[in-house]
């Protein structure tokens, strides 16, 4: 491929060379050259997608769209028409002024190829940049592009979660081609999910009327009905995917909402507890539907079982729990919200119940801050209790034992010995 690449660089240096060989300067030729060098170019982009080489394609493509902006531009001001008969009743500043303007209208408004604007968003595509690939899409006329580059142009907003100019775009490629599964099911799910089912529908129904077998689109018109909450409607729809081969977890799980939303319990339970299974147990709304419907049945052993494994998936990661509650209670601390770092540092414990100097930061905010003495007691006493157990204290730990020992022996006595907060690393 790359020699291939270096061919075409060398053919039009050469053919370069040879139009401007002697004296020949002439316009026509000179263009023939540009053209030349933009073909060039498109075929050693062309080369490179053929081994999926994006990366250098691209160089190609923008330097074969750069040729043919040029071009684009050139032809715009040559062809441009200056109204003279006006301009030269103007002084000849003000007439180079008003050319220069509409040069520039001229270049700005130029209408680069088609194709190579296609090819160029192309390669942006495959390279997930779908903000550029759109910028240089929409810019084609729509009766110019192709079907790919049209579909390109609606789902780059799609990927960027622009929905509206999705629904825009969508809109008019199904208009175009009315056959196109994927972005009729696009269309539609997108519209319900702009709280316009009955307008989606309208398409993936009209579509279904044909083609009542195409899985991408009978989800959509299912899930439209499920966010329309016509649960009936989408129950059927949902049997009918199933019936089809889906197998997928949305589709089963949805089926058992709906029957449950029906108050059909059986067919809700089927469902419910095969969504379950296919989830590998993990899914937390489904095992907790699950457990209500168990509930509804009088299946009350199961039910629990059901609900207990929901609160235990529900249950958050302790490792993060561990750095949020820390974190919380030294921002707390250090902006003298004491009563708030307290409580965050008692949640750190029940995730992190080891955590020596958080025993001992509560013991010296109770203390020092909060005129809570027996607090201060309790949590210094807990303190020593999970700090004796370190096997090798470190000297600063050694320090902060004594320092609690001498506290706890003399507070009888009115003594005052503070606590100070330190710092936990984890």
């Amino acid at each position: 491929m790359r020699k291939n690449v270096f061919y075409f660089i060398v053919l039009a240096v050469l053919m370069c060379a040879s139009q401007v060989r002697g004296e020949v300067s002439s316009k026509k030729k000179i263009l023939a050259v540009a053209v030349d060098s933009l073909q060039l170019m498109m075929q050693a982009g062309d080369s490179c997608m053929q081994e999926f080489n994006t990366f250098e394609a691209l160089k190609y493509y923008q330097k074969a769209y750069d040729l043919a902006k040029a071009r684009s531009q050139n032809r715009a001001k040559e062809n441009l028409g200056l109204p003279l008969e006006h301009l030269e009743k103007l002084p000849k500043e003000r007439q180079d002024e008003i050319i220069e303007r509409l040069k520039y209208s001229a270049e700005q408004s130029a209408i680069v190829d088609c194709v190579v604007q296609m090819k160029l968003a192309n390669c942006y595509y495959k390279r997930a940049n779908y903000y550029k690939s759109a910028e240089l899409l929409k810019l084609i006329p729509e009766d110019s592009l192709s079907h790919e580059s049209f579909r390109q142009l609606a789902l780059s907003y799609q990927k960027q979660g622009d929905l509206d100019s999705y629904i825009y775009w969508a809109t008019q490629l199904v208009n175009r081609y009315p056959m196109d599964g994927e972005i009729v099911a696009g269309l539609t799910l997108a519209l319900a999910q702009k709280n316009q089912p009955e307008k989606g529908l309208t398409y993936g129904l009209y579509y279904s009327l044909k083609d009542r077998n195409n899985i991408l689109v009978n989800r959509a018109i299912a899930d439209a009905f499920f966010l329309k909450r016509d649960f009936t409607a989408a129950s059927i729809w949902y049997e009918q995917l199933m019936e089809q081969g889906d197998s997928t977890f949305n589709t089963i799980y949805s089926a058992g909402m709906c029957f449950a939303q029906n108050q059909d319990l059986n067919r809700a339970y089927k469902y419910l507890q095969l969504a379950l299974v296919k989830s590998g147990m993990q899914h937390f709304g489904c095992a907790y539907r699950l457990g209500i419907v168990c509930n509804d049945l009088h299946s009350y052993d199961e039910g629990i079982g059901y609900l207990d494994l929901a609160l235990e998936i529900q249950k958050p990661d302790t490792a993060i729990m561990k750095a949020i509650t820390l974190s919380q209670g030294e921002a707390y601390y250090l902006t003298k919200q004491y009563n708030k770092a307290v409580e965050a540092w008692k949640h750190h414990l029940e995730y992190n119940p080891s955590s020596v100097a958080t025993y001992y930061n509560i013991a010296n905010a109770c203390y020092n801050f909060l005129n809570d003495q027996q607090q201060a007691k309790v949590y210094l006493e807990k303190f020593l209790q999970a700090a004796r157990n370190e096997e090798k204290p470190t000297p600063q730990l050694k320090e902060m034992i004594e320092k609690a020992e001498a506290f706890l022996r003399i507070s009888k006595s009115g003594s005052i010995i503070k606590p100070k907060r330190v710092r936990v690393t984890k």
